[in-house]
């Protein structure tokens, strides 16, 4: 369990996820649960990217982030879930420093690149509502793919920082982790150091991709709300506050509760209701991306605004 580098010190190297409970009937409990929510996930995620990947009609920018949406909520869920299975089912919850180190990466890369990209999907709904007439000009396919690939290498940079300054503290004391995957706070709360520049770093960047692009997304539906309320066709309101709302959907059930996990001081920190409100993101997702696709079919890319 430790690893003596041949000082006075021992330095962990590996981890022990608690996850929910140790009772073996709560385990089966807690193991179908989530293996319900992981394949209504994969299942309706992959349902949505081949639905959209097959339909010409719906090979449109605004399906084209929906898939990307989808793919990364897949990508999300099973970073963490198909681990955790294994742990419920196992007499073992260990997790190897450098499996902790990847998940941490990887969960913490999408996550920061799902929060960048649904600014990306707002000005693509700002567009298709405030301007329907010069949509295709706006937001050409050239201009898509950089938009989302910018948001990916934003995503995969800015956890690469956060990741490796978590991972270079000395963790030379307890390995026992009160979560059920390794999160950022989670595993940083077991240094055997100061942790506060790194609690600094976070938070700047968690307002650079939580605070700056939630800001951004209510200016823009600001703008559209104002086109809405102009619009003279009853139906036609209709029809953009449904899609507008789909995407407001989502987009809160991912902000509020990632704002409440890090954006928060460390002294405040609680894993009971971290493991509760990271079970909330992965249990309410899938439903709220398949209402935004829905609702998304009722809509012609603001045309109804001509």
């Amino acid at each position: 369990m430790w690893l003596s580098p041949g000082q006075n010190q021992s330095w962990v190297s590996e981890f022990i996820l608690v996850g929910f409970s140790g009772d073996p009937m709560t385990s089966w409990i807690f193991f179908i649960v989530f293996l319900i929510l992981y394949l209504s996930s994969v299942l309706g995620n992959g349902l949505i990217v081949t639905l959209i990947c097959l339909d010409t009609h719906l090979h449109t920018p605004m399906y084209f982030f929906l898939c990307i949406l989808s793919v990364l909520d897949m990508g999300y869920v099973t970073t963490t879930t198909p681990q955790r299975l294994v742990h419920l089912l196992s007499h073992s919850q260990t997790i190897s420093f450098a499996c902790c180190w990847l998940q941490m990466y990887v969960f913490g890369a999408l996550g920061l690149t799902e929060c960048v990209f649904f600014v990306v999907m707002a000005y693509d709904r700002y567009v298709a509502i405030c301007c329907p007439l010069r949509y295709t000009v706006l937001l050409n396919w050239s201009l898509c793919a950089k938009m989302a690939s910018g948001c990916w290498a934003c995503g995969f940079f800015l956890s690469l920082i956060h990741t490796y300054l978590t991972m270079r503290l000395p963790y030379c004391g307890p390995n026992i982790i009160n979560h059920y995957f390794c999160d950022g706070p989670s595993v940083r709360c077991l240094a055997c150091m100061n942790t506060h520049l790194i609690e600094l770093v976070d938070l700047v960047i968690s307002f650079f991709v939580n605070v700056v692009p939630s800001s951004l997304i209510v200016a823009s539906y600001i703008r559209i709300a104002l086109a809405i309320l102009k619009v003279k066709s009853t139906r036609g309101r209709c029809k953009a506050f449904s899609t507008c709302a789909s995407h407001l959907t989502v987009v809160t059930f991912f902000y509020v509760p990632a704002t409440y996990i890090y954006l928060r001081p460390n002294s405040s920190y609680s894993p009971e209701q971290d493991k509760l409100v990271a079970l909330f993101i992965m249990s309410s997702r899938p439903c709220s991306i398949l209402w935004s696709t829905v609702c998304g079919t009722r809509t012609s890319r603001g045309l109804f605004l001509k």
